[in-house]
């Protein structure tokens, strides 16, 4: 903040800056045996190590020409999301090398890098909604969050202005039977068999549709199975427990509940309880301390959220882009293709989740003081800061072997994180 911009604390705009610092797991060996080891997920590229183009293009979604290769920085955790939590670091910075040109007059920024966000979306916000900001004075609570996730799409191009996305939640099956010696399996209830006509039936339904709402702005709620673990005596039994999860995504007018009564209805649930075999649908919990220590216990739900296009953080965002973006982006005769940057903005939704889960809290929760000045978005039984993204990494390179950030995106990034707040604090 500027001490000196004569703004009262309790008046000063909440800019929230969110990226989680952990990353899926690395899988260094699968690196090396796809790609010829020519690139590691930790040291990056191996420029001794030819790369094989179509390998490459194989595991990602986007790649740029081959001639534009220089401005790539490979790695796991490059595109989801180091390079966020890079840009705020370097943004923050800027803003105070400018304090005196007024970068910050009338705003408070408030940077954070979370953990657990991968397994548990979210985690971090809710440890701030539910612990720091209950009780705390204006200039704790947010205006705005910016969430610095990747925002790039492969064939809509990179560095979007997002302002929503699907929930999520986790769905899990348990089928027990009774294992019993292979040799004779009618001694036993098989729950892998039964499991495996409920996944099959449910990726069926789900092929076709059944049971998944639309929604004109987040898209559609989709279903997959997304882990699995099986309880058995050998490889030569009937094995006695088989539980698996599916990951659901909810979109607008789709509730945890009526995901979870979709597969308690299926025909093969019900085969396989007529067969004498326990089954349970369920929504897991998250029980995993952070590696401080740092308890956690919470539903895997994770809500879904929109912030109205007309929102003054959405505007503000857009010119900041028009200031600091458009004037450097050179779109070829034609026009700009695939996850190349766009000289013009684009507002658009994620397809996958981000710590914005954590941030919506009850209408009736009175533990936390918003000003009507604050602007916070009210949506059904639930309200919640202004939110959207930007950030450099592409959504379908995410997660995959030969995960890349491009750094020509990155500085676009840094430049609308540094831009945004005074604008914003002028709204």
């Amino acid at each position: 903040s500027d001490p000196f911009d004569g703004v009262a604390p309790e008046h000063r705009r909440v800019i929230m800056l969110d990226g989680h610092s952990d990353t899926v797991q690395a899988l260094r060996s699968q690196w090396h045996e796809k790609l010829g080891g020519a690139v590691d997920p930790y040291d990056g590229r191996r420029p001794e190590v030819p790369l094989d183009p179509a390998a490459l293009r194989a595991q990602l979604g986007w790649v740029p020409p081959e001639a534009e290769w220089e401005h790539l920085l490979f790695g796991r955790g490059s595109a989801d999301q180091l390079a966020g939590v890079v840009s705020q670091v370097i943004a923050t910075k800027i803003l105070l090398e400018l304090r005196d040109e007024g970068a910050l007059r009338g705003c408070v920024v408030r940077a954070y890098a979370t953990v657990a966000e991968e397994d548990n979306d979210g985690g971090g916000p809710r440890h701030v909604v539910r612990d720091v900001l209950p009780g705390a004075a204006a200039d704790l609570v947010p205006d705005v969050v910016i969430l610095t996730e990747g925002t790039g799409d492969a064939v809509k191009g990179a560095l979007g202005i997002y302002r929503g996305q699907r929930g999520r939640m986790q769905i899990e099956v348990t089928v027990v039977g009774r294992s019993c010696h292979g040799s004779m399996p009618a001694q036993g209830l098989n729950p892998l068999e039964h499991g495996g006509a409920i996944l099959a039936e449910a990726a069926a339904r789900h092929a076709r549709g059944e049971g998944m709402l639309d929604h004109l702005v987040v898209g559609r709620g989709t279903r997959t199975a997304s882990w699995a673990v099986l309880d058995t005596p050998s490889d030569c039994a009937v094995p006695d427990r088989f539980t698996f999860r599916f990951d659901r995504r909810l979109t607008v007018g789709e509730t945890p509940e009526q995901a979870v009564a979709e597969i308690d209805g299926l025909d093969a649930v019900a085969a396989a309880r007529a067969a004498g075999l326990d089954v349970q649908v369920a929504v897991p919990r998250y029980t995993t301390p952070t590696w401080t220590g740092c308890p956690v216990d919470n539903e895997q739900v994770y809500p879904g959220w929109i912030t109205p296009d007309d929102h003054p953080a959405i505007a503000a965002a857009v010119e900041a882009y028009r200031r600091v973006v458009t004037p450097f982006v050179h779109e070829p005769d034609g026009g700009a293709r695939g996850g190349t940057l766009r000289a013009e903005p684009r507002v658009d939704t994620w397809v996958f989740s981000t710590d914005g889960v954590g941030f919506p809290v009850a209408l009736d929760d009175a533990t936390i003081a918003v000003p009507d000045a604050k602007r916070w978005v009210v949506s059904g039984t639930v309200r919640h800061p202004a939110m959207f993204g930007i950030g450099a990494g592409v959504e379908q390179n995410t997660h995959r072997i030969g995960e890349f950030v491009d750094t020509r995106e990155l500085r676009h990034a840094i430049a609308v994180l540094a831009r945004f707040p005074s604008l914003f604090a002028a709204t």
